[in-house]
């Protein structure tokens, strides 16, 4: 997995990765020490109990140990910090050469692995995590183009005593969802990270949090960026309060899907579109 800095993340370079290379990796020097701190912190508090959805649970949901893998949605709602962590100017610089200039962002949420938790099971992420139904997509998609990017802003120590998220590097060049033939603890490598690297990776690469044998939690920001015409797995204008939506800055607008604001009533629109081709 190569490592940058945000010095040295180069947009061309970790575009070619994530699509022809590995399809992930891991950029450091983009938070403070602060920040993360203050993320974490949020996080812990809104994860004291297990009540919200969760998913790919894996093993936890057949030893029943499902409070053991917690997340929090919404996370624009819970902290100033976590729109600091959607936009970082390294991270953005990248997606509009991976995604196109106006992708937004399909959700902003936690996950929270405490110890012993047994961790999840090998899957893709939305929009593809339901590829296993592969009847239910459109005949000829691939992953020549990515509708999917994924950061995880590391909140703890992601090593292989705490679990760090498993991938199957090369696996994204081929669009179809994990099977038991495919070996894949066998042909895995892990996201090993301190707390504030980001790994950066294209979600139909295989993947699972691994089980967490460490005496720590082993938390993380989890955000998905899709291209703008792909439809957001949270709705997070509606969670959010109008004030919010008001004072967000232009990129936070855009990640929010205030540059393609469709579906819309277009038999109630008014004036034309001027911004097609002349």
């Amino acid at each position: 997995m190569k490592r940058y800095t945000a010095k040295t993340a180069d947009p061309d370079e970790i575009v070619a990765e994530l699509l022809h290379g590995k399809g992930a990796v891991l950029i450091s020097g983009l938070f403070t020490d602060e920040q993360v701190a203050e993320a974490r912190r949020i996080v812990m508090e809104y994860s004291a109990e297990a009540d919200k959805v969760t998913h790919f649970q894996g093993k936890a949901a057949e030893e029943g140990r499902i409070n053991l893998q917690r997340r929090v949605w919404n996370l624009l709602d819970k902290g100033a910090v976590f729109s600091d962590m959607a936009t970082p100017p390294a991270i953005m610089a990248i997606l509009r050469k991976f995604l196109g200039t106006e992708f937004i962002m399909g959700s902003i949420a936690a996950n929270r692995i405490l110890p012993d938790g047994p961790g999840q099971e090998p899957h893709v992420d939305y929009p593809y995590w339901d590829f296993y139904k592969s009847e239910s997509h459109p005949v000829g998609l691939n992953s020549s183009f990515p509708m999917n990017a994924q950061v995880s802003v590391l909140l703890d120590p992601f090593t292989k005593e705490s679990g760090a998220t498993a991938y199957v590097p090369g696996s994204q060049k081929e669009l179809r969802y994990p099977k038991e033939s495919d070996n894949f603890y066998d042909n895995c490598e892990q996201m090993l990270g301190e707390p504030g690297d980001v790994a950066l990776f294209y979600g139909v690469a295989w993947h699972c949090a691994m089980p967490n044998n460490a005496d720590h939690d082993r938390s993380a920001v989890l955000i998905n960026y899709l291209p703008k015409w792909v439809k957001p797995l949270e709705d997070m204008p509606a969670a959010l309060s109008q004030e919010f939506l008001d004072a967000a800055s232009p990129d936070l607008k855009q990640l929010l899907g205030f540059n393609y604001p469709y579906p819309e009533i277009l038999d109630q629109a008014k004036g034309g579109n001027t911004e097609g081709r002349k």
